[in-house]
């Protein structure tokens, strides 16, 4: 009988797992945020979360001399039944009143807040209800709180909002205190387009600085809003809340095509112009002096051409731009 022989070798030790603070410490969502980032296939968005301090001022002259070197803004948002300044009323309005350093256009200090609902006195259409999320039962009975609202207007040297068009004539049909108020708009006072966003809507303007909320809840809005707007823009040093302080100091214009000829819509449209059904002209905005004669040199070219013609200039000021307000009219001969 044969013999059967077995070499045994001894069992390899196996490599045991490590038990320092950084192997066995679970990984916090933040944590898993920074990792990913560093990935070139992943862009990380993060809750907004509301800055209630922006600390102290950048700039030393504002606590040498703190009238002459802070603005105090007011940041405003509404949620109304619709869209008609006509018909409709605001069921939800917020407020941010915030210091700003004149000289880099950063906020400082703590911001003050409101919010509050009113009742529209009319069921809330099914429409503002899955935008906004404001039901009858939240607004039943509420009601806005003038005194408080005035007070924050009276302290403030500019409001700004990111669809002034629209917000501005709601809250001066409901509070006339806002009539006597600089306006300013983030939405068309700011060249988004030349910034590198690709949507001036406010929400795609978070995403693009790495945030996320939850939009069309007029609080949430503001404070995206001031965030947005306290960064540094992308081709220099100033921020969004500097470039509408500015945008405030210069004159506007509403320029009408009147009587422009019907052949002339193509080019109108092209070049921006908007038609007032009921005026039943064209018409585009202007933010200067040299905006608007380079624009009526353009329309003797370009659409009267050697006709006579008179066109009509509406000069706008900050406190009635945005409004449903006229400001003073002029013809100007082409």
């Amino acid at each position: 009988m044969s013999q059967l022989s077995f070499e045994f070798e001894p069992p390899q030790e196996r490599p045991t797992a490590r038990t320092d603070d950084a192997a066995t410490t679970p990984l916090t969502p933040e944590d898993m945020a920074r990792r990913l980032e560093q990935h070139p296939d992943f862009k990380v968005l993060r809750r907004l979360v509301p800055l209630l301090d922006h600390g102290p001022p950048a700039s030393a002259d504002v606590d040498a001399q703190p009238q002459a070197a802070a603005a105090r803004v007011l940041i405003l948002d509404t949620e109304t039944t619709g869209l008609s300044h006509a018909s409709d009323r605001i069921i939800e309005l917020a407020l941010l009143l915030v210091s700003v350093d004149v000289a880099t256009g950063r906020p400082f200090g703590p911001v003050e807040t409101f919010e509050g609902f009113e009742d529209p006195g009319v069921p809330i259409p099914e429409v503002a209800k899955q935008v906004t999320g404001i039901s009858d039962e939240m607004v039943r009975g509420q009601r806005l709180d003038e005194h408080r609202v005035q007070a924050l207007v009276d302290r403030a040297d500019l409001v700004v909002a990111h669809n002034a068009g629209f917000d501005r004539p709601f809250v001066e049909a409901r509070f006339p205190g806002f009539a006597d108020k600089p306006w300013a708009c983030s939405f068309a006072d700011i060249d988004w387009k030349a910034q590198g966003a690709e949507s001036a809507k406010l929400s795609a303007l978070a995403q693009d600085r790495g945030w996320f909320y939850d939009a069309h809840r007029a609080l949430v809005d503001c404070h995206a809003l001031l965030q947005v707007l306290a960064g540094a823009q992308t081709d220099g040093g100033t921020t969004g809340l500097f470039r509408l302080m500015a945008a405030a100091a210069q004159p506007g214009y509403r320029l009408r095509a009147t009587g422009a000829p019907f052949e002339a819509k193509d080019r109108l449209k092209a070049r921006g112009y908007r038609w007032d059904g009921e005026a039943r002209v064209w018409f585009c905005n202007l933010g200067s002096d040299a905006a608007l004669a380079d624009e009526l040199a353009w329309l003797k070219a370009e659409v009267y051409g050697a006709r006579r013609a008179q066109v009509d200039v509406e000069a706008l000021d900050a406190r009635t731009r945005y409004s449903l307000r006229s400001g003073r009219m002029e013809k100007r001969a082409l």
